[in-house]
């Protein structure tokens, strides 16, 4: 059996949530004939590619380069998913905007059921999917010729970025779908890490009162080299903006270190970060459900607690 992974990248670079997927392309095939191929569409996109072939595990790294892959259109990548769909029995793609973007349209042409979020492969058929904001698992077999298949990152550790020596080779560039345009894009800038990438991540919820009151998560999240985040109570309230969303709604991650503080832990936001390694919950309610899944709880006021932790950290 022979994966076909969807490269996610800018063009210069890969983001990280493709060497989960590789991993989880490397599970889905049996027998000495197994192999994962991954496909990078882009515009001067020779970076990107060459930082696939180096991916441990991959065997060879399709390069579809043209102007209107640029900027990722869906409807352009679909269709040159599908010019080559044929030769593989598992298309996957990372469960991010743009895997969510792209393989619903290649599942629909190819007449298939999209397996979506997979956080374990059991067999080459056969997969685990949470449902009910991960309260429960549920176990997926697919009879279909080809598994169309998005993968929820935090279910899979990265396959290691060097190691690799893929055969690169230059295919067909599909052509322009021309329906749809690019127009335009909004970044936000943050000297932070990336929130679904961080290795340690302080969030806050609506215990902290107002957007202000973040401010006093800032220098424990200097100290500690952290991301933000935020329950959706929090942004719902106009504390943060919404890319600080973690939870079933949000944003899912897995962190090394995640510390909730004035965070309850609604079923929804602990569907969000529960993989994370280590969980740390502050809150001056000792019956708050976050206490449940946390690893480390503290009871107390955390306009008390966070200042005498920073003072602590030096």
């Amino acid at each position: 059996m022979v994966a076909l992974v969807i490269a996610e990248h800018d063009n210069g670079s890969l983001k990280g949530a493709t060497h989960h997927t590789v991993t989880a392309a490397a599970q889905c095939g049996t027998g000495s004939g197994s192999e994962v191929h991954v496909l990078v569409a882009g515009s001067n996109c020779g970076p990107a590619a060459e930082a696939a072939a180096q991916i441990a595990g991959v065997s060879k790294v399709l390069v579809a380069d043209a102007p209107h892959f640029a900027d990722g259109l869906a409807e352009n990548v679909a269709e040159q998913i599908l010019a080559v769909a044929g030769s593989y029995s598992h298309i996957l793609a990372p469960a991010t905007a743009f895997g969510k973007n792209i393989l619903p349209r290649v599942a629909a042409k190819l007449d298939v059921a999209q397996i979506s979020e997979i956080t374990k492969v059991d067999s080459p058929d056969t997969f685990e999917r949470p449902i009910y904001a991960g309260n429960a698992i549920a176990t997926v077999q697919s009879l279909d010729p080809i598994k169309v298949i998005t993968v929820r990152g935090t279910g899979f550790d990265a396959a290691a970025a060097s190691g690799g020596s893929a055969a690169v080779e230059q295919i067909a560039a599909a052509a322009d779908f021309g329906k749809s345009a690019f127009v335009g894009r909004e970044l936000a800038k943050s000297d932070r890490p990336e929130l679904t990438a961080a290795k340690i991540i302080v969030s806050g919820g609506r215990g902290m009162g107002s957007g202000d009151n973040f401010k006093l998560l800032e220098p424990l999240a200097d100290k500690l080299g952290a991301a933000m985040g935020a329950s959706r109570a929090a942004v719902d309230a106009g504390y943060v903006p919404n890319d600080w969303q973690v939870g079933q709604t949000g944003k899912i991650v897995a962190p090394s270190l995640y510390i909730a503080v004035g965070i309850s832990g609604a079923i929804q936001h602990l569907a969000g970060m529960k993989d994370s390694k280590t969980i740390v919950a502050i809150n001056k309610d000792p019956e708050a459900p976050i206490f449940a899944v946390a690893d480390y709880g503290l009871v107390g006021d955390l306009f008390e607690v966070i200042p005498a932790l920073v003072q602590e950290l030096g």
